[in-house]
């Protein structure tokens, strides 16, 4: 018998989607760390600092606008698509007020706690906290009617228009807050974009109406994602506004070059695990033994594909950083930071096994106690190791996500971390090897031959060692061909 034909469209929206938005997710975070790196070499690492405490500010505050809404509108417009312009209507009545207190209050703390340049920045940044807000409403829209491509075209013409806003307000000589009137203004144009996608193509009104009950349905729906937004926000935000407030904005922007790297490399995890949740979603529900397999190959390849990142980047960091024109200073925070990025790979299958599974709750005590650690840590170490104290907190803190949610994990299926560990060792041989060779080669090569030398080596000696096979590779081929 062969699948009904509504279940084929369904899954081929999905297969779409999940392309659509690996390949702007990859587009974006290109464009996105290349105009990192011409903001660091243009600005300095004050004007960075200070460019970026304000995104930091007014992401925070974001949280108070949405309140967990846009996850809660994607699942209930998906649940029943005639009543998406009631849910939308509803959520848009109380955003409105919720929009001008936040930016109100936003803008008050900023007056009180920061200088007035500083302050300037922030309420510029508000407009496209403000505008930003309602964006993700029109389009967690648009994703309940199953429709990602509109969304992923947009995220990809925002960067696109903030690099070339940025480029003029550099070349100008214009002041910092013109820079950011530069993302004010592709926010600007996400926000009339995904409005005209919601009432011209989705046919939905977008006239906020407040009604009580419905409203109350929201508040009872949202709550929970309500609760993990903000941990997460706080989680990744919040440093940089402490680092800020102690120590100064010089050291925010050395702290931001090792932050926006790993972010930009993030890409990798979310692209494999965005055709690997579907997956185990349907497992936990009709084959757990396979479900506890895709977990394990899911964290082999993540560890096989971590470890040269990691190596390459720790030998290489007093290479990278003079790209940024930043000084040695720069170095150690990169270094310590960099291995950060073991666990927060490895997380991402294991947060979507705790997702897939209905353990939502689990994710977000997790994020809840990961937070407080990384707070207690960031007033304990900044004050006396500035940015390598952030750097230290990022590594501890994402250590112990991943530690938690492998305990999280071993409630859902039997896992055994032994094949996993066997992968690690023979990954971590293969990659020491090629950090030698990376680190040598760098002292009389240029970097990018050390680099392409050193990719070939780990290649090599990870065969060699058995750390993957041929099997491994057309397995992982055909996976990203699938999704």
């Amino acid at each position: 018998m062969g699948e009904h034909p509504v279940t084929m469209i369904k899954v081929a929206n999905i297969a779409k989607n999940t392309s659509y938005l690996t390949l702007a997710l990859i587009i974006q975070k290109v464009i996105s760390f290349s105009y990192f790196v011409i903001l660091a070499r243009f600005l300095g690492l004050e004007a960075l600092g200070q460019y970026y405490t304000a995104i930091a500010f007014t992401t925070i505050f974001s949280i108070f606008i949405d309140l967990g809404f846009t996850n809660a509108l994607t699942r209930e417009v998906a649940k029943a698509q005639e009543r998406a312009s009631e849910w939308l209507a509803s959520v848009l009545a109380v955003k409105l007020w919720l929009a001008a207190g936040t930016f109100l209050v936003a803008l008050i703390v900023a007056y009180f706690v920061y200088d007035y340049n500083l302050a300037v920045l922030i309420a510029v940044s508000s407009l496209s906290m403000v505008l930003d807000s309602f964006t993700s409403t029109f389009f967690a829209v648009a994703r309940g009617f199953h429709n990602l491509k509109y969304e992923s075209v947009a995220s990809v013409i925002f960067q696109l228009i903030v690099l070339g806003g940025g480029l003029i307000v550099l070349q100008l000589g214009w002041p910092l807050p013109a820079l950011l009137g530069a993302v004010a203004f592709a926010s600007a144009f996400n926000f009339l974009f995904s409005g005209f996608i919601v009432r011209q193509r989705l046919k939905l009104s977008i006239r906020p109406r407040w009604d009580k009950e419905r409203i109350r349905k929201v508040f009872t729906i949202s709550w929970p994602f309500a609760l993990y937004n903000v941990f997460q926000r706080l989680y990744t935000y919040l440093d940089s506004l402490i680092l800020g407030f102690i120590t100064g904005f010089g050291q925010v922007g050395i702290y931001q070059i090792a932050f926006k790297l790993i972010f930009a490399l993030q890409f990798l995890p979310m692209a494999f695990t965005a055709s690997l949740y579907p997956a185990m979603s349907a497992y936990w529900q009709s084959n757990r033994d396979q479900l506890k397999v895709t977990l394990e190959r899911a964290l082999n390849y993540l560890i096989i594909i971590s470890l040269p990142i990691i190596f390459g980047i720790f030998f290489l960091a007093d290479k990278i950083v003079p790209l940024f024109k930043a000084g040695e200073e720069a170095v150690w925070p990169l270094r310590i930071s960099i291995l950060a990025l073991f666990f927060i790979f490895l997380n991402f299958p294991v947060g979507s096994l705790l997702n897939a599974c209905d353990r939502q709750q689990r994710n977000t005590a997790n994020m809840g106690i990961v937070l407080t650690l990384s707070v207690i840590l960031n007033f304990i170490l900044i004050p006396r190791y500035q940015a390598v104290g952030a750097s230290i907190t990022v590594l501890v803190s994402n250590a112990l996500m991943l530690t938690l949610g492998i305990i999280g994990a071993k409630g859902i299926v039997k896992y055994s971390a032994k094949k996993n560990l066997q992968v690690l060792l023979k990954a971590l041989m293969a990659a020491a090897l090629m950090g030698l060779v990376v680190y040598w080669g760098g002292k009389y090569i240029h970097v990018f031959a050390a680099v392409i030398l050193g990719a070939i080596t780990y290649a090599l000696a990870l065969f060699a060692v058995g750390g993957i096979k041929k099997a491994d590779l057309l397995s992982i081929l055909s996976s990203f061909k699938r999704a």
